[in-house]
């Protein structure tokens, strides 16, 4: 998967921006906040329709403007297409080829990016809903049912949560066909995060041992559900329903869900050192590479934002291994000293001003 032609219009610090890629290795060089990031960016959002960044998609549009697009030509095994992402204040227009996709689910998991940021630490570090945002990110890479399955969880969830909340006499049998739909929802995202970990796993120890020569290492799911027995589920709903009247708010559900890493057998979220935060994560990004290239024959495109300054030697071998595994990357440096010279002599470089960008060193 090679994305050929990037195209900008009113994006961050960009009023246009047409960037055409010859090279699978594309550095992008610049002191701060002039706009590398931005790029990366981009790339994620015409992937993903979401920022890394930020969870206010109105942010990606420059000031005074109306409107951001983005652009993108792939070309995945010699099929090209053309994607865009279109973001205004009525919401998010997405399309391939031209033609407008009805729901932004038909478009997830067709273009494949992985990002490595300084801000990944929060993944380990931050909030339950820090780590569940990451995951379902994540998981919708790889299945754009996911997305769906979701939203149509988090709507059942809401409507059930302002019943309980604005009503003083709960009719129960409405009540009960709100929690009939949302444990059919809570199944499938439970079976699916369930099913991510489990392949996560196939690949994280051996990951982990080429990085660091330890094994002992493993991403765990903790959920509310043991299984996915229907019955049982009803019997939990059951047993919370007097507490969920008198607090008036949905108790149980995969939103309330967390995802741990341990190390050593000891559960880093929030024991851990930087250092094993650090490497957890670049292994748990690693792993997704693998993913991609074992499980869905893909190869995913590597966007790497200012992350070789902060990597020590062997970190940075690693993630070379994966360059030269025949992937696209696009790195951003303020310094090319941080990167190694051998990928330097096959990358296309970009220098970045301003918002504006000029090829060659």
């Amino acid at each position: 998967m090679i994305l050929t032609k990037l195209q900008l219009k009113n994006f961050r610090n960009y009023d246009n921006l047409d960037l055409n890629f010859n090279k699978k290795i594309n550095i992008f060089i610049g002191n701060n906040a002039q706009g590398k990031t931005n790029i990366l960016e981009s790339i994620y959002v015409l992937s993903l329709t979401k920022s890394h960044r930020t969870n206010k998609d109105l942010y990606l549009i420059k000031q005074n403007s109306l409107f951001t697009k983005i652009i993108g030509t792939i070309n995945d095994e010699d099929k090209i297409n053309k994607y865009e992402v279109l973001i205004n204040e009525n919401g998010k227009r997405v399309s391939i080829n031209d033609k407008p996709l009805k729901k932004v689910s038909e478009y997830l998991s067709k273009i494949n990016a992985i990002m490595f940021c300084p801000d990944d630490l929060e993944i380990i570090k931050g909030s339950p809903q820090e780590r569940r945002s990451f995951f379902n990110i994540s998981i919708s890479g790889f299945n754009n049912n996911y997305v769906r399955y979701l939203n149509e969880y988090n709507k059942i969830l809401k409507t059930r949560n302002e019943y309980l909340k604005n009503y003083e006499i709960v009719n129960k049998d409405y009540l009960d066909v709100l929690t009939n739909k949302l444990i059919d929802l809570n199944i499938y995202i439970y079976n699916e995060r369930k099913k991510y970990v489990e392949t996560i796993n196939k690949y994280l120890k051996d990951i982990y041992k080429d990085i660091t020569g330890k094994e002992n290492i493993i991403l765990k799911y903790d959920s509310f559900m043991d299984n996915d027995d229907r019955n049982e589920l009803e019997d939990k709903f059951n047993m919370v329903y007097n507490n969920e009247l008198f607090q008036k708010v949905t108790l149980l559900g995969i939103h309330k869900d967390d995802f741990s890493i341990f190390i050593d057998d000891v559960k880093i979220n929030n024991y851990g050192s930087q250092g094993q935060h650090r490497i957890a994560i670049l292994c748990l990004k690693l792993a997704e590479i693998k993913i991609y290239e074992e499980e869905y024959n893909k190869k995913p495109i590597l966007l790497l934002d200012d992350i070789f300054s902060e990597l020590d030697s062997t970190k940075k071998t690693n993630i070379i291994k994966f360059i030269k595994n025949d992937l696209q990357v696009f790195i951003t440096s303020t310094d090319l000293n941080n990167i190694d010279k051998k990928i330097i002599k096959e990358a296309d470089i970009y220098k970045i001003d301003n918002g504006k960008v000029v090829e060659g060193e």
